[in-house]
């Protein structure tokens, strides 16, 4: 190809790692290869964000969707530092995102301007992978082997390319000339199931419990099907966590809820009384709420052994893809035909739904925001994706919101950093542009970031055959940004300024609604999922509505274990609670 550049040679690989779009703030030291995405017409495109910080919350958004690569690109410098939020976003929820730094190398002492020491800045969050680029002939290769890393490793990785070397052209050699690394783009990773023997292990322990419980995390997508299956074979109960909400049919009468302080009184009561447990895929950090040292017989199933026994001790650790796993278990399991724990986990399930529905319905001033959550879980469409940001939405989004099977659910799951939800949205948006997508954020959340990416949003929202993408705000006006039972403070200095959310959406061309009244909050959302464009809603909410974690199951004798208790006390103490009438 006449005139070749290193730029041209990076929108190739993207095309052959079928990246459809790079996110990304552009600047000097990028320009080459913003330029070059510019003339390909959009394939792939090039999506600029308002920050940097975004730019990586969108890559990592695109791969949490998609199950692909996200890719972000920035600058050295301050640029680069702020891709650092996203990035561990994508490290520590297991996601494969590539970064590509530009640095501007020009300088009179051949030094880089805003210069900071790119490999040590991206060292530990990319650790799998952290590369420079230094000649154009090994461009390609090095590109090939980030982007194989990243799928391999499910993590980030970083190619540093200086701006010269963007626009150096490339020699026309072939792949196998002397010197010259060669790379091509990789396979779907390999199937992965773990020893017969294990497998045999595996189904004899959880043949042998009494009452089992099973806790599914993200991993387990693309394994409903089975999970229910085993549940219904051995007569288990269900809880999830936060990333895991969206795989099972939250309906089903043996679905506890979410585990955690966020989570349901049923997940934890479900944790506290289980003889065995279950986890599929999972890594889930509230261990307050896992069963006490020593009660529960456990099997794990994990793609990445390192995962294994990280949260709780793991009496069969299982390495594979949980879903062929599942069913290899499934032609060893015995079935129990005896139900009685699972009767009582229901009756635990009914108990907290009926609780979930009076705090629903509860009075606030001005708007409950379980109320906001409650009436959107009514109307929830049957397809597309919902974004959450940290905060007390959180809460609310983990008990309150039922999500119809199949609707896709994201959040920063073990990072818990603000500022995601918008970013993910549009990601999710550019992913699949003919369906809806909500995003449900905090108003401190809305000020960190998410007024400014409404820019975003109202630029490219003309391009979307579905253009419903609606932005809840809570707005609390809660400094600290958890509300949680707390009356406002008295000082006007402490609390988060009142920012008129949906009439900032007007201003920039999409539709906005306030709703400061209870019996309004229905036809408000109806309102919202109706308009022709994308759309804030405000919702004024009261800051005193508490958040109400779910006692810990067992608490007295967690604490009696800590202070030394021998562990067969435990156990007989255990034992006798165990098979009390009010277990759950």
């Amino acid at each position: 190809m006449a005139d070749r550049t290193v730029a041209d040679v990076v929108v190739e690989r993207l095309l052959a790692w079928w990246v459809p779009r790079a996110f990304g703030y552009p600047g000097e030291a990028i320009a080459p290869l913003v330029d070059a995405l510019d003339r390909t017409g959009g394939e792939p495109a090039f999506v600029p964000a308002r920050h940097e910080e975004t730019a990586a919350f969108m890559a990592t958004g695109h791969a949490k969707f998609t199950g692909g690569i996200g890719v972000c690109l920035a600058t050295q410098g301050p640029s680069a530092v702020q891709l650092l939020n996203g990035l561990y976003d994508a490290k520590l929820d297991s996601k494969p995102v590539v970064a590509i730094v530009g640095e501007d190398i020009s300088g009179p002492l051949g030094g880089a301007h805003q210069e900071i020491g790119l490999s040590r800045l991206f060292g530990d969050v990319c650790n799998q992978f952290v590369r420079y680029g230094r000649s154009p002939e090994h461009v390609g290769a090095l590109l090939d082997q980030a982007f194989r890393t990243a799928a391999a490793t499910r993590s980030p990785t970083c190619v540093v390319l200086p701006r010269q070397l963007q626009e150096a052209l490339v020699p026309d050699l072939q792949t196998y000339a002397a010197g010259v690394m060669t790379a091509t783009p990789g396979e779907p990773l390999a199937r992965v199931l773990p020893h017969e023997a294990d497998l045999d292990a595996a189904a004899q322990l959880l043949s042998g419990g009494q009452r089992t419980a099973i806790l599914v995390g993200q991993g387990g997508r693309d394994a409903a099907a089975e999970i229910i299956e085993i549940a219904d074979r051995l007569g288990a109960g269900v809880a999830t966590s936060l990333l895991g909400k969206p795989v099972l049919d939250e309906r089903l009468p043996f679905h506890t809820g979410v585990l955690g302080e966020v989570g349901t009184p049923a997940a934890a009561e479900l944790m506290g009384g289980c003889d065995t447990l279950l986890m599929v895929g999972t890594n889930d950090p509230w261990t307050d709420y896992f069963p006490m040292p020593e009660q529960a017989r456990t099997v794990q199933i994990d793609i990445d052994g390192r995962r294994i026994g990280n949260r709780y001790p793991a009496d069969v650790p299982l390495v594979g893809d949980a879903a062929e796993t599942l069913r290899a278990l499934l032609s060893r399991v015995r079935g129990r035909p005896e139900q009685q724990w699972r009767a009582t986990v229901e009756s635990a399930v009914d108990r907290w739904r009926e609780v979930a529905a009076e705090r629903v319905a509860a009075a606030a001033d001005p708007v409950n925001p379980q109320l906001v959550l409650g009436e959107l879980s009514a109307r929830m469409p049957g397809v597309g994706a919902v974004t959450v940001d940290v905060g007390s939405v959180l809460y609310w989004y983990a008990r309150h919101l039922v999500l119809p099977p199949g609707v896709k659910a994201q959040l920063c799951g073990t990072l818990g950093s603000m500022g995601c939800a918008l970013p993910y949205a549009v990601a999710a948006k550019l992913a699949a542009p003919d369906q809806p997508v909500i995003a449900l954020v905090g108003d401190g959340a809305m000020q960190l970031n998410g007024l400014a990416e409404l820019i975003t949003v109202s630029h490219l929202w003309q391009q979307w055959r579905d253009p419903r993408l609606v932005v809840l705000v809570l707005n609390n006006r809660d400094q600290n940004g958890m509300g949680g039972g707390r009356e406002p403070s008295a000082d006007p200095t402490h609390r988060r300024p009142d920012v008129p959310y949906a009439g900032w959406a007007r201003l920039l061309g999409l539709h906005g609604v306030r709703v400061d009244r209870p019996e309004l909050v229905g036809a408000a959302w109806d309102e919202a999922l109706a308009a022709d464009r994308p759309c804030v809603l405000e919702a004024v909410v009261d800051p005193a509505v508490s958040l109400a974690p779910p006692e810990l199951a067992f608490a007295d004798l967690r604490g009696l274990y800590a202070e030394g208790a021998p562990a067969r006390k435990v156990r007989e103490q255990v034992e006798v609670t165990a098979n009390a009438e009010d277990l759950v």
